[in-house]
């Protein structure tokens, strides 16, 4: 079930900051691979090391949201972000948008670190940033229609569903997970799922009421 489009007939803003980290991160993940592993560790977010050094560390929390381990990650990541970004940041506003984007981020990268502090696996993506997005989506617009990707067919369900089963896999596959290595950071992604929730009750606003269709 891969969501590809939704209902944007709402929109007002154009999503410049949503387009923005696209750009970055795809960016970035050509330069990793010219830049090798030695990058890749280098910006990576290292539980063990930052805790170790957080001052000197730092900077890697938010470089870390803007690197991937491979084009399928980079891919499927920007699927999601261009879909449920764009509305998010228009009920948000941009420099919003931009501030709530970060802070999921952030609140992935200790929500794995939480589970796993003394790891020395280097976490990286923008899956846990991209995870506040879609659950301040869930939020703003769970009736809202998806597009999707069934098999081979193509389908409407209702975002309360796709982003509702999406996060539910993510809740099985840590428990399924527990105490191995699966290559996956989901605690990252619930913990910024998390945080979108609770930081879309501090950030969005008013729903603009649309003018009457006469």
């Amino acid at each position: 079930m891969i969501p590809i489009g939704d209902d944007n007939s709402q929109r007002r803003l154009v999503p410049v900051w949503t387009w923005i980290f696209v750009i970055i991160n795809v960016l970035v993940f050509l330069l990793e691979l010219t830049a090798g592993e030695d990058f890749i560790i280098s910006w990576s977010f290292i539980p063990l090391r930052f805790l170790s050094d957080p001052a000197g560390d730092f900077i890697t929390i938010f470089t870390s949201m803007f690197m991937h381990g491979g084009w399928l990650h980079l891919g499927g990541n920007m699927l999601y972000l261009i879909i449920f970004g764009d509305n998010v940041e228009d009920r948000f506003g941009h420099f919003k948008f931009l501030i709530f984007y970060l802070l999921c981020g952030i609140a992935a990268m200790f929500a794995q670190m939480a589970v796993d502090p003394y790891s020395n696996v280097p976490n990286l993506g923008a899956s846990g940033a991209i995870a506040g997005v879609l659950g301040a989506y869930l939020v703003l617009f769970p009736q809202r229609r998806v597009r999707v990707l069934l098999v081979r067919w193509i389908v409407y369900m209702p975002a309360l569903i796709v982003i509702g089963g999406w996060i539910l896999l993510q809740l099985l596959s840590s428990v399924g997970t527990a105490g191995a290595t699966s290559g996956v950071a989901y605690m990252a992604h619930i913990g910024g799922f998390a945080a979108g929730i609770v930081l879309t009750f501090i950030f969005r606003g008013r729903q603009r009421q649309l003018p009457p269709l006469y």
